[in-house]
């Protein structure tokens, strides 16, 4: 008798760049840890938990448009909205608690992808 397999985690999100510099520069300023490639590299992976995030250089005439959100969660919320402020990046709107439980802000990367910064609230939030 055979079991069916299981989705167990996720591994990693790609996301592509026109400009890899730019965007390792990004990321970089949020806090991500580089664990492969860099600013002259067709490829680039960032430590996120036990994920990555990855980035892909793509070819100049490749384009996209919006596909979505990815969401981290971090420690502190507030916290990373300071960081990315001190780096003289531009949320979208201040941290904020939202009615399913989490307090969060999104911000666009250079390229147009949607990231989030969230942390679950407790009970006695």
């Amino acid at each position: 008798m055979s079991t069916e397999p299981t989705i167990e985690s996720l591994s990693a999100v790609t996301v592509a760049t026109h400009d890899m510099a730019r965007a390792v520069r990004f990321y970089a300023a949020l806090g991500f840890i580089k664990r492969y490639g860099g600013e002259d590299s067709g490829f680039t992976s960032f430590h996120v938990g036990e994920s990555y995030l990855n980035i892909v250089l793509a070819d100049p005439v490749t384009t996209w448009s919006w596909w979505g959100r990815t969401i981290f969660h971090v420690s502190d919320v507030d916290a990373q909205y300071r960081r990315a402020l001190d780096a003289g990046l531009q949320p979208d709107f201040e941290p904020s608690d939202a009615p399913w439980g989490e307090r969060y802000f999104h911000m666009t990367d250079p390229d147009g992808h949607e990231i989030s910064f969230a942390r679950p609230l407790s009970k006695g939030e």
